[in-house]
């Protein structure tokens, strides 16, 4: 069974009206950036729990998960209220294997997200460890509206600190933004618009593509490789192309 220890509250950030994160401190285990931990409040006498992948980098001790509000949800909302100095439950032990030691030898590596799921890559990207072996990183992140690309700035500073290895590219699917592109991430590649934007092409020979967020891209997209790229899932015992991580 999970050890679960208590987090305090020290910073709260609002991105949107449903877009936050919270920044809290506690006593947890050392993690791999990629990694999630579960958060959890006693609500009517039940703990309920949900997992969220660290947006920082293990190295920094400020824990930061980004979420959204889920006006229905049972513990989003809870989450979102807290204010500095609250506590919640955190998982002493961290999980997952979605992170860049299982991803094979490649030329380029892209990291496509959508919404919240830009946090994973956002922490393997400020740890820096085991990067320099790819020739070329890039980083999508998909959302709705520009106003959904909360991490943005940080991104920005990302791709300066890499100084050429890491290009950025954001991706709005309801409206028309200069420097994004417009539509879903699956149509793009399809398309060859996201390949031309980056100026990068996305093959078996030298890429692979870690997919990080909604199910339906998800699937979508690694459909798409499989049928038009020759590319497949990559397994421990038979490397491929495509690692995946689901965000609900």
């Amino acid at each position: 069974m999970a050890e679960w220890v208590n987090a305090s509250i020290k910073q709260v950030n609002d991105f949107t009206d449903s877009l936050f994160s919270l920044i809290v401190t506690a006593p947890i285990d050392p993690f791999t950036a990629g990694q999630f931990a579960k958060l959890a409040l006693e609500i009517d006498g039940e703990r309920v729990q949900r997992a969220y992948s660290f947006v920082n980098a293990p190295s920094d001790n400020n824990l930061e998960f980004y979420l959204v509000t889920v006006p229905e949800g049972k513990l989003s909302p809870r989450l979102h209220a807290l204010k500095p100095g609250d506590e919640v439950m955190i998982t002493k032990e961290s999980a997952g294997f979605f992170v860049v030691d299982e991803v094979p030898e490649c030329k380029t590596l892209w990291m496509l997200a959508t919404g919240t799921a830009i946090g994973p890559y956002l922490s393997i990207l400020q740890e820096g460890k085991g990067l320099a072996r790819f020739e070329n990183i890039v980083l999508v992140h998909a959302a709705r509206y520009a106003q959904d690309l909360s991490y943005l700035p940080l991104m920005q500073q990302l791709q300066q600190r890499y100084n050429g290895q890491l290009r950025i590219q954001t991706v709005v699917s309801r409206e028309e933004i200069t420097g994004s592109l417009t539509g879903r991430v699956p149509a793009l590649i399809e398309s060859g618009e996201l390949e031309s934007a980056v100026g990068l092409p996305m093959n078996a020979e030298d890429s692979h593509v870690m997919l990080c967020g909604n199910p339906q891209m998800v699937r979508d997209t690694q459909q798409l490789l499989k049928e038009t790229r020759e590319m497949r899932k990559h397994l421990k015992r038979k490397p491929g192309h495509m690692t995946a991580e689901h965000y609900w």
